[in-house]
């Protein structure tokens, strides 16, 4: 496993850069991402971004020393799309204008994932740090760039930041498995599980933490529509047939995958697996890679510490049931629609992911 996954979970190798260089034509791009909260108020939205000239990603941009630009350019434009279409107020459109379409799908080509904003755009790139030498937890971050003026949606993104930051202890823990292969002794299983089940428990207290600065009825009228799935949306000078694709959802985070890959948990078969096996085109190439590897690994299950791996797969799915718990108050007393943001009945769902969880255990 490559060091900086070690040392950084599935955030970017460095901090997100947080605007282009004063000199770049890109830099309208940061004006525009700065002012969408308020222009999205407005009923000429739509006209307006019609009308922009938005430059396009140069070839000789997309060598990897320019990738945190390209991922910053993914997410001003991933973000603008995502207003465009759901913006709130105002009746449902299913056509990207080709002035978004066409630098959108260029730079996400280069990504190697699909023309919407997901959650590598919208959490895992978009953050920054106060201070650099201090970690990369809640009080010493903040956002990039947001779909509203409230902290509310500041304070759902940055939770997140902190618990992929946590994941890095889980990625190492692997990581000194996979080193030891292929007969890793007692003392590495243990300490890695151990390690694991501490991580995953200080996730679960972040997430814990959600209600602090998030008020549910405001995530829910205020910006959660704005990461909505697309369904039948035509991107004008890319592709005349309309398609679907999936809306931001935690399901696009490569921590439980791989914690799955790792345990070795046999979810069954179902609608359910299928789409979190779609999910993973719309993660980062090198997680999607990751999370193969650690699946080919062998099983540990016969050769761990029973109350070790059992107290992993606690803490897995107490991670699981504060989810499900955030799920229902936040989405489903709001609406009657059982979809998620991802277009599917999350709620069924996220309880059979649980109880197979603890089906699992030793």
């Amino acid at each position: 496993m490559e060091s900086v996954y070690r040392k950084r979970g599935f955030l970017p190798e460095t901090d997100p850069v947080t605007a282009f260089p004063p000199e770049s034509e890109l830099t309208m791009l940061d004006e525009l991402g700065r002012d969408l909260p308020s222009l999205l108020l407005e009923t000429g939205f739509r006209d307006y971004v019609k009308q922009l000239k938005i430059p396009s990603w140069k070839v000789g941009n997309s060598t990897a020393i320019d990738l945190p630009q390209l991922r910053l350019y993914y997410l001003r434009l991933g973000f603008l799309a995502s207003a465009y279409i759901n913006q709130i107020g105002q009746p449902p459109v299913t056509r990207l204008p080709s002035n978004i379409a066409i630098p959108l799908c260029h730079a996400c080509s280069l990504l190697g994932r699909p023309p919407i904003l997901s959650y590598d755009g919208y959490a895992l790139y978009n953050w920054k740090r106060f201070d650099h030498h201090l970690p990369i937890s809640l009080g010493n971050i903040d956002t990039l760039q947001n779909f509203v003026h409230l902290y509310d949606e500041h304070w759902f993104i940055l939770v997140h930041i902190e618990i992929e930051a946590i994941a890095s202890r889980i990625l190492n823990a692997i990581a000194t498995v996979q080193d030891a292969l292929p007969e890793p002794d007692e003392t590495v299983l243990n300490n890695a599980l151990h390690e694991i089940a501490e991580a995953v428990s200080n996730q679960v207290a972040v997430l814990q933490r959600i209600p602090e600065n998030m008020d549910p009825r405001l995530y829910f009228k205020t910006f959660r529509p704005y990461i909505r799935y697309f369904e039948n949306v035509v991107y004008e000078g890319v592709e005349c047939e309309p398609i679907d694709f999936r809306g931001e959802t935690g399901a696009q985070s490569s921590i439980m995958p791989i914690l799955i890959a790792f345990m070795k948990i046999p979810h069954k078969s179902s609608m359910l697996m299928e789409h979190l096996f779609a999910m993973r085109q719309y993660m980062p190439v090198g997680h999607q890679s990751l999370i193969t590897a650690v699946q080919a690994m062998p099983s540990i299950r016969n050769s761990a510490d029973k109350g070790l791996y059992n107290q992993a797969l606690e803490a897995i799915a107490s991670f699981r049931e504060v989810h499900y718990e955030w799920a229902l108050e936040y989405i489903a007393r709001r609406t009657p629609d059982p979809k998620g943001t991802g277009g599917t009945p999350y709620m069924q769902w996220l309880k059979q992911l649980i109880d197979e969880t603890r089906q699992w255990q030793l």
